[in-house]
């Protein structure tokens, strides 16, 4: 009886012993990443049930950080057994809980090691970019494959096909795989992707491995949108989310002659705008996006979007982006619903910089001018009260917030109500 009770009191210590060492990283704290992560794991019958439910703890630990969804990471889990199966697919968890959820339900498949046929699957359906729930097109794509090293069938030419059309491949090991079989299969560098830990001690790679899979899917991109003549906006991931620090930007005109100056600190210029003249600025650690004002037309600038913080080294990011030409408006007028007393004058392109239109008429040759001031959203007005069978002189006038202005005129006839030669 007691040692019964002594061997059902080791069991609980084995099975609970993990639990102290669970990774205590919040949900969803890592917003640094985009990529399909597929992981491949031994469910045969070489594997047993309690190593099997430790493979999938591991799993919930190292994914627990992920932000999860389109726009950010996704996982899918493909067991090998006899007949291997997918678990899930890329589609199927938008958020923790639902994974976390299903890793705590899966049921290992047993029979045969056919990792073989699970890289077939794997290469021609769920990691293929483009087709009905597989990977997403030009996104980094990884297959982590956990085994316990027990007949793993010919994986060599399988995972390097899988290399050649982009995918990066990772191993952990829980048994005594043939090591010089796995380091072939693994991509560059192996140190940093190949792991070979004892099924109760899979705690400890836990911070690297998720390190190795942030690094070849991390998100680091700089996009510019909403360009006029003079601004931008530049978005980012917010990478920094969740971590104490601040995003540096800096941005100035390319220069199109000379050699530049070296740059330095506080001079006002910067070899990463080629010797020019560039602005600063800095975003809140929270922030994804910011409005870059005060740019010249028709210029071509760089900007550099620096990542600061003491928690961790992220790189910085360059974008060139060259602003739209001026083309001051109007470049258009034309006229429309006329009649004997009144015609509808309309104009355009509308533009950002134009702060109100001012509309001038009067009947020719000398007729009393009349003038009204309409808002830079509007890009037609109705003149009433006209004299009929006259011709009218009519004259739009853009007032731009440079202060510049521009006017275009053409003549009426109301009678006949169009544009007189």
């Amino acid at each position: 009886m007691e040692s019964h009770m002594l061997l059902t009191w080791t069991l609980m210590c084995l099975l609970l012993r993990p639990v102290a060492t669970q990774n205590p990283a919040p949900e969803g704290v890592l917003n640094c990443c985009e990529g399909d992560v597929l992981f491949l794991v031994d469910s045969s019958g070489s594997v047993s049930s309690y190593e099997h439910s430790r493979m999938l703890h591991f799993l919930s630990e190292l994914l627990l950080p992920f932000s999860l969804g389109e726009d950010q990471v996704r996982v899918g889990l493909l067991q090998v057994g006899t007949q291997p199966r997918l678990e899930f697919g890329f589609d199927t968890f938008g958020t923790q809980r639902g994974l976390q959820d299903a890793l705590k339900n899966i049921k290992p498949l047993r029979g045969d090691t056919n990792t073989v046929e699970a890289l077939r699957m794997a290469k021609e359906s769920v990691l293929r970019p483009g087709t009905v729930d597989g990977a997403r097109v030009g996104l980094p794509r990884v297959l982590v494959w956990m085994t316990d090293g027990v007949k793993p069938g010919d994986v060599v030419g399988p995972m390097a096909s899988l290399q050649e059309e982009g995918v990066a491949v990772l191993v952990v090991s829980t048994g005594h795989g043939n090591y010089q079989v796995l380091r072939q299969v693994v991509s560059p560098p192996v140190e940093n992707h190949l792991y070979f830990v004892d099924i109760d001690d899979m705690s400890i790679i836990t911070e690297d491995l998720r390190d190795a899979i942030i690094e070849i899917i991390r998100a680091e991109r700089i996009n510019v949108r909403d360009v006029s003549t003079n601004s931008a906006t530049l978005q980012w991931r917010p990478v920094l989310s969740g971590l104490q620090g601040y995003y540096e930007i800096r941005f100035g005109p390319v220069a199109t002659g000379g050699t530049g100056s070296s740059g330095g600190s506080g001079t006002g210029t910067s070899p990463s705008t080629g010797g020019s003249h560039y602005q600063r600025l800095v975003q809140a650690a929270d922030s994804s996006n910011a409005r870059l004002t005060g740019l010249k037309p028709d210029t071509t600038y760089t900007a550099t979007l620096t990542p600061e913080s003491n928690e961790q080294a992220f790189n910085t990011l360059s974008v060139t982006f060259t602003t739209q030409p001026e083309v001051l408006s109007p470049s258009t007028v034309t006229i429309s619903e006329s009649g004997e007393t009144s015609v509808r004058v309309s104009w355009g392109p509308l533009q950002p910089e134009v702060t109100s239109y001012y509309i001038e008429y009067s009947a020719l040759p000398r007729g009393k001018l009349h003038a009204i001031t309409v808002a830079r959203t509007q890009n037609s007005t109705l003149l009433r009260d006209l004299q009929p069978d006259t011709t009218y002189l009519v004259t739009v006038t853009a007032r731009h917030a440079s202060g510049k202005e521009k006017a275009m005129s053409v003549k009426v006839c109301t009678q006949e109500g169009e544009i007189c030669e």
